[in-house]
This record gives C-alpha cells, structure tokens and sequence, in this order.
C-alpha cells in the first residue's frame, strides 16, 4: 500500500484537482492507496485571518467566510456533475454555516482560544478532502472517505499537538485490517484529542499526517506531491541555478528541512523512519519529472554538500556576564525559562570560555523571550555579574548539509572565506558533532547574496557570477558592452565566469534589471529608462546586494570619482577609467585603497595610464617582488602622440586635434589632454603606485599651449583659439624640423621630482620612432639599471581602452 499526500498548490483549484485525480486514478492500477489532502491553498490562512478579526469585533470576518464558501462551492460544482451537485452542495454549505457559527462566538466573546483556533483551521482540510473525495468517486466507486480525526490521537496542546502514537497506531491498522477499499481519501493537519476536541498538527502537519498513516500501516512508499520538482540545493525561487536532488538520505532530509526547505515538514521524516519507509517527493504538475527520493541510502556523489538552507526572522539572544564562568546549571536555568515560555530554541552555540551563551529563536518570540531570561536572572543583573539579556533581531540561519561532509576537510573554511568575500558578516557559527550541518547566523538583507554566493562555490562547477553596474555609455562604454556581450559564452565556457550587466548609466538616462539586461538592443532599453540620478544609482545597487558586484565608472567625470568610497563600503568592487580619483589629493587616494583592502572589495584602474597596455599592472609586480623604481621616462598620451605625428605642413594643428577627437583618441574636452593635466594625472598614477607620496601640484607642467587657449571655458571657444594662435603650433613644428627632431609630449620622473611637457627628441631616442597613438614607458630600477624596463604599444582609442577594463573585470571574476 502507498501513502499519497497532495499539498495546497496541487488542489488550489478543480483544474489543478483534475491532475491529482488523474495521478491518483494511475497509482491505482497497481497499489491500494491512502490519499491525504491538504486544504485548498491560500484557505488555511483565509480562515486564520477569519478567526482574528472575529476575535477583534471586526465584522469583515463575514466577508472572509463569503469567499471561503464562494471557493469551494465554485470548485465542486467544476468537478461534480449537476445532477448530483444539490446534496454535495447543501452539506458544504452546513459545514460554512458551523464555521460561521464559531466564528460569531468569537465576535461575541471578542477572544479566540488555542481550542477554537483549532477547530476554526481544520475546516479548510474537512471541506477539501470530502470534494476530491466525492470528485474521485466520479471514476471510481471504490473509494472511500475517512476522517483522520478518527485515527490520529494527540493530547490538547491545541496549535501544535502532540501525536499519542501508541493509540493511533493502533486506531489506524485495526481501520485499514477491516477496510477494502482500494482508495482512501483522509484530509491532513487536522487530529483529536482523547476527548474528542479537534486538534491539529501544526502549520504543513498534512505531511506529517500522511507520515503518521504511512509508519502505522507498514507501507511501501509515501509520496508528497507538491508543486516543484523534489528537494532542490537550494531554495529555487531565491537561487535560480538551484537543482533537484535526485537522492537523499532521510537525515540530510531532516536537516533541510529543518532549515527552510518548505517542501518537507520536517516532523514528517520521523515516523517513516523508524520503518525505513522511503519517501517520494514528486510535482503534480510535471508528474513525469523525476523527483527526490529520500531514504536510509547514502549517496556517493561527488560534492560533499547535498544543499544549502536557510531559516529566516530569526533573532540571536546572548547572555553573557563572569557570573557565568565555572557556574553549573547556568545553561539549564537558561533553558528551562525558555521551555516554560513554549519558545522553540533553533540554533545555540557556547563560547569555550563559559562567558556567554548565544541562542536562535524566531523573531515573533524575541520580546517574550529577554523579558523571561531578565526576569530569571535578575539577581546575578543587578549584581553586575550577568549582563541583561542582548536581542539581535532580523537574522538568518544559512546552513550547509550534507551527509558526507565529515569525509571532507576544509568546508568550514571554504563556507566562511566564500561569505567574507562577499562582506556578508557572520554573527554566529555552530556545527554538530556528527558534522552533517554547518550553521551560521547572518542579517537577513544578505541572505540572497550568501545563499547564491555558496551555491555557485559548492554547486555549479565553480562558475562564478560577476553583476556589473555601469555608467558612462559613450565610445569607449559601448566598446566595453559589445565586448562582453560577444565573450560571453567564451567566458562562460572556459573561464568559468558569468558576466551580467545589471545596470546602465549615461547623464541622462539609468536602467536596471537584476535578472541581467539584454545587451542586444540595450541603447533603445536606455532611452526608455529613468531618469539618471548618481545617489539612486549607489542607493539600487545597494538595495540590490548582489554577489561578486562590480561598479564600471567609463566616464571622466569629477563627481562620479567621489562615489567611489560608498562602493567600496557597500564591498562592490570599482572599476574604472577615470583617473580623476587616484590623481586626486594623496590622502584620498590612500583612503580608496585602504577601503579596497579593509571590504575586501577590489579597486582596479589599469587603464588609468595606457589604456589597455598593462602598466599598471607591471609597477605593482615590480614593487611587490622587492624592485625600487628610481626614473621613470614616458609618452603617456595616445591623443597626443596621434597629434603631433600627424600635424606637419599640410595639416593644421586645428585639423588634427578635430580628427584625434573624431577618432576617439582625446577625452570629450580635449584641452584636458593638450593642456597637459591629463599626462601628469597618468604620471602622477605611476609614481604612487611606485611607491612616492606626491601630489598633482608638485608635478611641473611646461604646457606648449597659449594662455588664451588655456583660459576657454568651452570645446567651440578652445577650437577657435586653435585656429586663431595656428602661427605658434607652426613656429613649434619648424623648430622640432630645425633640430632634426620629433615633437612628444613627454612625463618623467627622477629623484623625487616630476614635469611634463614637449620635448624635441632626437633620432637616437627611444622615442623617436613612436608611431600613432601608441604609448611608451620606460622604468629605470634596482634591476633594470642599465637597460631599463620597456612598455610599448596602443595607449589611446575606444576599443583597447574599453579592453582594458574588460581586463580588469576578468581580474576580479579570477580572484
């Protein structure tokens, strides 16, 4: 004989009760069966919320019972021909009409008893177990309907009673010894005292019901039909990369669902247990799935971790004081104040010291709780040796399970290095003797991102997410998207890194999509976005608490560089192009790197200096490895270097500097590169990263520029004043042609002392032969004395700087 339970979503209404009639006709073919059924969904909380108001003198109430009646009447006459209807119908409504009756009692009386609450909830079970059962009679005759009061003993702790197993067990083999029928319909949840007074198995105690027939009658198989494929490794509706479990040991079960794993009650195990009765969990809705298996088999799989879960609303209670060292029965008193107030104790770890004690219980028990353990020990408070109660509220419980995670070293390791990366702060750590759990209490905002966080470390072939919020969509911005969005699947595929773009930002317009936003057709999804505002943009990105986040800045703007700190104290890794920040004032600069390391979030700014050429990168090796940087020689300006190789006699210095923007090569105000700021920002980047402390103002900038070039307010005045002081760009050209030399715009440091500016450099200069836009650094050290270190290549244009921040995001996604 199989035991079937149907929960709440698989008889929501008559079209989802047609597939469970369906199922059940199946299952009968082969096998006698005991079906338990749950109330229709949502009615259990329909009813409870009945009950309150009844007991608040709130006349909705009515209102309430009206649509409770409406639901079932309109599900029944769906499922019962109308020839039969009017008797079926008649008895649903003298069910409503009872319920109604109760419920008038607590309007009068404005109160509502654990015993009446009882009474008012099983009316849900009683009325959808008789449809399905009158409903399944329509195809067979042989079925039967039973009411599991008869059956299930419990004593009168009303709201959660307690199963009086040697009585039931005994009531349910004598029913179903004498019993024929080839189906037995029972509704779940509900049970009765020895005295006769309804009583229930506390909230999802259908399960329990059916598990309680199941052990009682030796059966082959129970099976709970849900609406979801299985058990999962996680929860699937906050880890969407979660996966069924096919197999599961009835332990791993236990501590799942102990753990928030909603598709198993977690007293139900107990009673199959005992009689190695296994229990499959299948979905109603897709009945050829495969579904979990749980049962007294150990799987041998190749993850040590069988699934992650969680509890949430849950509060940490810690008591802590000297009196508490050395003293016997502290823990005892403890307990016991907690036991006389019925408040279920979820997690409890002791410090090794016996200084404190520190307890889980669910949030809705926290008051109840501090004024209890106050009360308890209120001499040891006052005499300063026990400090009063501390209540930390709005957790979760996050656990890993599994039942061969005591054959694999290292996981708490792995478990608490994978959170702390992410800056989810753990307040609480406990972990059995039989190492099946490791628990920790975190804030419940960072459930979602620990939760992800854990089940791509442990589930997902260590395939690691990267969430990308980035502003600044011009060239260089819309290089960078069309690079990630053709790489992709290569990164996917080979690096193991999932790159999504969650945000999008120009000074106009910002999107966001925490799923990812499609990058096919992202610029019109822009154009139709919200309005753009800096601190939302922080305040979303925030709000969203993604793992592995990452802000983009691809703008050069002053007030965007400022927002830097706030991400990195949110632990969201910058990346970023704009070197306004680490040029800013040295203090800043060492602030924004200290934070870095202090959240642990990465702050990378490769193409600061030479746009995708790995500078930057190569000075950090250096001084990390021991090396000192004594002289650094430099052509620091892509735009620069394309001007000056292209102006010549028959291409105006205007004309050049117009197609270098057109190009892409200079910044959107181009007197930002020819006014010099520009390289000694880049040269001033190396030397701090070399190891100096320097700031902007120390580097001397010989600019080549006019006065009244440098004084324009706008690019229209600076073009202007281009063509109009043209005679001096030229008087420059024909010197550098005098001297046999080639015009660079060169940075320099040595001996504590920076500058920048043009240079006529000769033929036997390494920098003679710079071509285009490229960039060239030379690095003079301890190591390289003689022949110093050379760095050369593309240092200016959308696509190679857009690459390299595409570079630095890999960067973080191989951290």
């Amino acid at each position: 004989m199989k035991v079937l339970k149907f929960g709440g979503t698989s008889v929501a209404n008559a079209q989802n009760i047609k597939l469970v009639l369906d199922i059940i006709n199946q299952n009968s073919k082969e096998n006698k069966l005991v079906v338990v059924v749950s109330a229709l969904s949502k009615v259990t909380d329909m009813l409870q919320s009945a009950a309150a108001k009844a007991a608040e003198n709130d006349e909705s109430f009515r209102e309430i019972v009206a649509e409770i009646e409406k639901k079932h009447l309109d599900t029944l006459k769906e499922l019962i021909p109308v020839s039969e209807q009017s008797s079926l119908l008649s008895h649903i409504k003298r069910i409503i009409n009872h319920l109604e009756t109760l419920l008038d009692g607590c309007f009068l009386l404005g109160e509502l008893s654990p015993r009446t609450a009882d009474t008012v909830l099983s009316f849900g079970e009683l009325l959808s177990s008789f449809i399905i059962a009158q409903a399944y009679q329509q195809i067979d005759k042989n079925a039967v309907y039973k009411d599991s009061r008869e059956l299930i003993k419990t004593n009168a702790d009303f709201g959660k009673a307690v199963v009086n197993f040697e009585i039931s067990n005994v009531l349910i083999q004598e029913y179903f010894a004498e019993n024929d029928s080839k189906i037995n319909i029972l509704p779940g949840f509900i049970a009765q005292t020895l005295d006769g007074i309804t009583s229930t198995l506390g909230r999802g105690g259908s399960d329990y019901t059916a598990a309680i027939i199941a052990g009682a009658i030796d059966a082959e198989q129970l099976e709970i039909w849900t609406d979801v494929n299985g058990m999962f490794t996680a929860n699937p509706k906050i880890v969407k990369q979660a996966q069924p479990i096919a197999t599961i040991s009835y332990q791993e079960a236990m501590e799942l669902s102990h753990f928030g794993a909603k598709v198993l009650y977690p007293p139900t195990i107990q009673p199959v247990l005992r009689k190695n009765i296994p229990i499959l969990i299948k979905n109603t809705f897709e009945p050829e799935a495969e579904g979990t298996l749980i049962s007294n088999k150990i799987s041998e799989q190749t993850t040590p971790v069988k699934g992650i879960s969680h509890i949430e609303h849950i509060s940490l209670l810690t008591l802590e004081g000297p009196g508490m060292i050395g003293v016997s029965g502290s823990s005892k008193r403890l307990f016991e104040v907690l036991s006389h107030e019925k408040i279920n104790v979820i997690f409890i770890t002791q410090a090794s010291s016996e200084h404190s004690i520190c307890i889980g219980i669910l949030n809705s028990d926290a008051e109840n709780a501090e004024e209890a353990i106050n009360k308890a020990f209120e001499v040891e408070i006052l005499q300063n040796k026990i400090d009063p109660c501390i209540v930390e509220k709005d957790l979760c419980i996050i656990a890993l399970v599994g039942e061969n995670m005591k054959n694999h070293q290292g996981l708490s390791g792995r478990m608490f290095s994978t959170l702390g990366k992410n800056n989810v702060n753990i307040r609480a750590i406990a972990q059995g003797a039989s190492e099946r759990n490791i628990s920790a209490v975190i804030n419940e905002r960072d459930v979602k991102k620990a939760l992800n966080t854990l089940h791509e470390n442990f589930f997902e072939e260590n395939t690691k997410q990267l969430n990308l919020f980035v502003m600044g969509v011009g060239n260089v911005g819309e290089k960078f998207i069309e690079q990630i969005h053709s790489q992709k699947k290569f990164l996917k595929e080979v690096l193991k890194i999932n790159v999504r773009v969650i945000a999008l930002s120009n000074s106009r317009k910002m999107i966001f999509d925490e799923d990812g936003i499609s990058l096919k057709d992202w610029q019109s999804t822009l154009d139709k976005g919200e309005a753009a505002i800096p601190t939302e943009f922080i305040a979303r990105a925030k709000e969203l608490n993604l793992r592995n986040s990452i802000f983009v800045d691809i703008t050069a703007n002053a007030s965007v560089s400022e927002m830097y700190e706030k991400f990195l104290k949110e632990s969201i890794a910058v990346v970023t192009c704009n070197k306004i920040a680490c040029s800013s004032a040295y203090d800043n600069y060492k602030k924004l790197k200290s934070l870095s390391r202090q959240y642990n979030a990465p702050f990378l700014f490769e193409t600061n200096v030479g746009a995708g050429l790995p500078i930057i990168d190569t000075v950090k090796n250096l001084i990390a490895s021991g090396d000192k940087v004594h002289k650094i020689q430099a052509v620091l300006s892509g735009s620069l270097n394309f001007i000056f190789n292209n102006f010549d006699e028959n291409n105006s210095f205007h004309d050049v500097v117009k197609e270098a923007g057109v190009q892409g090569f200079t910044e959107p105000d181009p007197k930002i590169d020819l006014s010099g700021i520009d390289v000694a920002r880049k040269i001033l980047i190396l030397i701090r990263e070399s190891g100096y402390e320097m700031d902007i103002d120390a580097i001397a900038n010989e600019s080549f520029l006019p006065a009244e070039c440098l004084a324009t307010t706008n690019n229209e005045d600076f073009f202007a004043s281009l063509i109009k002081h043209s005679q001096h760009f030229e008087n420059i050209y024909k010197e550098a042609l005098a001297k046999d030399s080639r015009l660079k715009y060169v940075a320099q440091f040595e001996n504590g002392k920076a500058s920048v500016g043009l240079q006529f450099i000769p033929k036997d200069h390494p920098f003679y032969n710079l071509e285009g836009k490229d960039n060239i650094v030379l690095f003079y050290t301890d190591r390289y004395v003689d022949q110093p270190l050379l760095i050369k290549g593309a240092g200016a244009g959308a696509a190679v700087t857009a690459s390299g921040i595409f570079a630095d995001v890999i960067r973080i996604g191989n951290i």
